[in-house]
């Protein structure tokens, strides 16, 4: 059911308001990449010696210029992991759009809700990108000792947090904070298998450009099938 819900968001990632979120997260994550690299070289370039002495050789230069290309090719492997919370965060900056663009066309007479504040909304997306920035930091030094199973622990860690955050973000639409967590409760096992699914696919370069909004998508699914599914069981 999970895959439905996905191929629904697919079908419909032509959609308009998909590509605008889409193209804002993805103008918006490189900015953000490129000031973090920026700010990175500045620190090397600033903390570097323009020349250091070496025993029998003498001073030696351009040390500086040496570490900015390491750095260059850090960033490149480091952008692996930070992908994950900053297009997600990002995305989840402008998960309303996507939510309400799936309503209108797979769950049309829904009540109208009104929109969240755009300052509350980048208060959440703060918050959100420095939780799952926080939680990556502390999961490296789980990868020492996961081996071979470093990208499963990744995919897991991220998409409990991702699971999490998307469904409630979607769900509080509805049912208000407190009705989405009782809701996130319930079915906390299909969420995070979502949220995995959807981790796993933002380590991959170009793709995980438009899994953000694709995730949002399925978890506007998600959220109506699950709603639908507990006030049938209500009942």
């Amino acid at each position: 059911m999970i895959f439905g819900d996905f191929l629904k968001a697919l079908g419909q990632l032509s959609d308009p308001r998909f590509r605008r979120v889409m193209l804002l997260g993805v103008l918006l994550s490189v900015a953000l990449l490129v000031a973090i690299y920026a700010a990175f070289l500045a620190l090397i370039q600033w903390a570097t010696p323009e020349s250091i002495d070496i025993p029998f050789v003498g001073p030696v230069g351009g040390l500086g210029t040496l570490l900015s290309w390491g750095s260059a090719l850090f960033m490149i492997g480091l952008s692996v992991f930070l992908m994950v919370p900053v297009a997600s965060a990002f995305t989840g900056l402008f998960l309303e759009d996507v939510a309400q663009a799936v309503e209108d066309r797979h769950y049309p007479g829904q009540p109208h809700v009104a929109r969240v504040p755009f300052f509350d909304s980048l208060i959440e997306t703060v918050n959100f990108f420095a939780l799952l920035v926080g939680v990556n930091v502390l999961a490296l030094m789980l990868y020492g000792f996961a081996g071979p199973f470093i990208p499963v622990v990744f995919w897991g860690v991220n998409g409990f947090l991702l699971g999490r955050e998307y469904f409630t973000m979607v769900a509080t639409r509805r049912l208000g904070r407190a009705g989405a967590k009782a809701l996130r409760r319930r079915y906390g096992a299909k969420i995070w298998i979502a949220g995995s699914l959807m981790a796993a696919p933002l380590s991959l370069p170009l793709i995980n450009l438009f899994i953000p909004v694709l995730g949002a998508a399925t978890f506007t699914h998600l959220f109506h099938r699950l709603h639908a599914q507990d006030q049938t069981k209500a009942r």
